[in-house]
């Protein structure tokens, strides 16, 4: 798939034009290796706002879509059906990366999907303590069947319900940075959820921040090695506050990922 139009941030104006994988703005010539769909929204209670406004930081990718919709099955379709060819998406909380896996599923017989958090996102309404469907977008792509578990890694997870630790357990779920290549082997490409809440909080300014995690440094390695091991057919950033500071160590980190 590839959309014709996007925004090009650095001219302004609707004329980035697909090209392949990437983006070349026809009218200043400015080049992108991915098209960005803003996802404002986050499901869950009232908080959750500054977490949406984050999602129109101005980082530096042409802005393909906006997706703004009342239920989460509906922003869900609608991110898969504005999705690029590559895709950036910028949420939100990480609901927004349902439709992007989803979406990119369809289009490859088999990908991996590589899942940074703090939190396991692996509740169910039933299991949530909170009741947040920010705490299951995990959990609902397992369940839709999108990506085998055997291709599924969620890394830096250190705060997780009792439930979460016993489906990861019952479903052999990798957890540890050494199984990243038994994740991506036989599958095409991943695509990389980044809940910058995985990072340390003196890293950068998360929404929902957790002591103990990794540093900017550790994170940039990491995805340097996800990228060095497979094809990155798309990512997407969520967990935000919405802080200008943020741009800069959020974009060096999906740089990393060669985006």
């Amino acid at each position: 798939m590839s959309r014709l139009r996007a925004r090009c941030p650095d001219c302004s104006t609707f004329t980035a034009v697909a090209v392949g994988p990437g983006y070349e703005c026809h009218a200043c010539g400015r080049e992108f290796a991915a098209g960005m769909v803003r996802v404002p929204r986050a499901w869950g209670d009232s908080s959750g706002q500054t977490m949406a406004a984050a999602a129109r930081l101005p980082f530096p990718y042409p802005e393909a879509a906006v997706v703004e919709e009342d239920t989460l099955g509906e922003q869900t379709l609608a991110v898969a059906s504005e999705l690029p060819e590559r895709p950036l998406i910028l949420g939100g909380c990480c609901c927004s990366h349902i439709g992007a896996v989803e979406a990119l599923a369809a289009r490859h017989e088999r990908i991996a999907l590589v899942w940074l958090d703090a939190h396991g996102d692996l509740n169910t309404p039933e299991t949530s303590p909170s009741g947040n469907l920010w705490g299951m977008p995990l959990r609902i792509i397992l369940d839709s069947g999108a990506v085998d578990p055997q291709d599924v890694i969620l890394l830096g997870a250190r705060n997780l319900d009792p439930p979460e630790k016993e489906l990861i357990a019952s479903i052999g779920l990798r957890t540890q940075p050494d199984e990243l290549e038994a994740a991506l082997e036989g599958t095409e490409g991943a695509y990389v959820a980044l809940d910058v809440d995985v990072l340390d909080p003196t890293g950068i300014t998360s929404f929902m921040p957790e002591p103990d995690g990794l540093s900017l440094d550790e994170t940039e390695r990491l995805l340097r090695e996800v990228a060095g091991r497979t094809t990155v057919l798309g990512a997407g950033l969520s967990g935000l506050a919405a802080e200008s500071s943020n741009v800069e160590p959020a974009t060096l980190l999906l740089q990393a990922l060669g985006l």
